[in-house]
């Protein structure tokens, strides 16, 4: 993986990969073609490891290891069902609930919630013929 796509997966600069590889953080190759290339794999675990994502508010405990702390973004609500908005990170999740939910939950923009995914079912796609 090139230096310029690892720096986009961890979310940093060029700059960042480059002093990660120098401080031995990550390790660095030459391609064929003389690029100075990371491996993904590693790229994975430099992006756990760095990670920060606030742990669950008011010392929830729960068996669900999906879970996404973040803030409410959007809500809209109808008569009996409701969507709601989460940015945990850099990531955005999107909740259908009912609208009773929303009210006995609180939920407001701005409210600190933790989205938890409990799925049998979870879909990886990648760009053809990457590795």
């Amino acid at each position: 993986m090139r230096i310029r796509d690892a720096a986009t997966y961890l979310g940093v600069s060029d700059d960042t990969v480059r002093r990660w590889v120098e401080r031995g953080m990550l390790t660095a190759t030459t391609d064929a073609s003389g690029r100075k290339v990371v491996d993904g794999y590693e790229v994975a675990l430099v992006a756990r490891e760095q990670s920060t994502l606030p742990g669950p508010p008011g010392g929830v405990a729960s068996s669900a290891r999906n879970r996404f702390v973040g803030l409410v973004t959007d809500i809209q609500v109808d008569a009996v069902m409701a969507q709601v908005e989460l940015q945990c990170g850099p990531f955005r999740v999107v909740s259908l609930m009912s609208s009773e939910a929303v009210r006995d939950l609180g939920l407001e923009l701005g409210s600190v919630a933790v989205a938890v995914i409990k799925s049998t079912t979870v879909i990886v796609e990648t760009a053809q013929g990457e590795s």
